[in-house]
This record gives structure tokens, C-alpha cells and sequence, in this order.
């Protein structure tokens, strides 16, 4: 199986963290059946230090101030590793009001962070849909984040 760890974090949100059933309360439990679920060691363990860092980010991060209306430029590694579709995306629901300034500098980040060459918008959205769901007060953004993750219709192209 050639899994990374944005399946890994599918795996863990669709079977997890929607709430739906409580994780194992030991790591290496959750370790074991996602080994047995056939993913690697190694990604498991990215995996692992991907949603730490997110939720160390996610702290740290909180009450940063951005200035309304300003133009967000993409940096050569950005533009790269994210492709146009997902950079318009980003847009969408930064114009929609789904995610803020301060979420789209943590989702960028948080992309970044992935060792994928380039990041698709389906991968985004599940990036997108994680980092909202450990940010406070954005229930209603999540709510309507976790229907077009859902959606097979892109609600984005209207």
C-alpha cells in the first residue's frame, strides 16, 4: 500500500474524529490498527507530528491580528506546491468566510508541512477541514468545510 499521511489523517478523521467513536486511549493501540490497516510506520509517526504540530499551531496562532481586505501573495515554494485550483480554492473560502486570515496562514503551513511535492485540492480539503476543526468558535465555517469535503458537486464553482 503507497499511503502518505494526508490518508493517514483521512483514515483518523472519518473513523475518529467525527466524533461518531472515541480513538484508543493508548497511541500505540492506534498505532497497531493503522499498521494493520496497512499503512507504514513511518507515516504513521508523520501523521502523528502533523496533528501535534497543528494543534501546537492552533495555540499559538490564536488572536493574530490581519488587516481586512489585503492581498495575500504566494511565495515561489507555495505557488509550487500548491497548485492553481488550490490556491483558488483558498480564495473561495477566504471570500466566503469559511476560513480567516489567521486559518489560511495555518492551512498554508500546515500543507507545507506535508512532504507531498504538490498539494491537490482534495488533499486540501481535508487540510482545510482539520485545521478547522481545532480552531475555536469556527464551528458554522467547519460545518460548511466538512459538506464540500462530502459533496461531490464542488459548491465552489457556482
Amino acid at each position: 500500500m503507497n499511503e502518505n499521511v494526508v490518508d493517514i489523517l483521512i483514515y483518523l478523521y472519518e473513523n475518529y474524529m467525527d466524533g461518531e467513536q472515541a480513538p484508543p486511549s493508548d497511541q500505540n493501540d492506534l498505532r497497531d490498527e493503522l499498521i494493520q490497516a496497512g499503512f507504514i510506520s513511518g507515516e504513521i509517526d508523520k501523521a502523528f507530528d502533523w496533528l501535534d504540530e497543528l494543534a501546537d499551531n492552533v495555540h499559538t496562532q490564536q488572536g493574530e491580528a490581519h488587516q481586512p481586505h489585503s492581498l495575500r501573495i504566494f511565495t515561489d515554494e507555495e505557488s509550487a506546491r500548491l497548485d492553481v485550483g488550490s490556491r483558488g480554492l483558498l480564495l473561495f473560502l477566504e471570500q466566503n468566510d469559511i476560513l480567516t486570515q489567521t486559518a489560511r496562514e495555518l492551512v498554508i503551513e500546515r500543507s507545507l508541512a506535508l512532504d507531498t511535492p504538490i498539494i491537490t485540492e482534495e488533499e486540501l480539503k481535508w487540510i482545510i477541514l482539520l485545521v478547522l476543526m481545532n480552531q475555536p468558535g469556527q464551528e458554522a465555517a467547519f460545518a460548511r468545510m466538512e459538506d464540500m469535503v462530502y459533496n461531490e458537486v464542488p459548491e465552489y464553482l457556482h
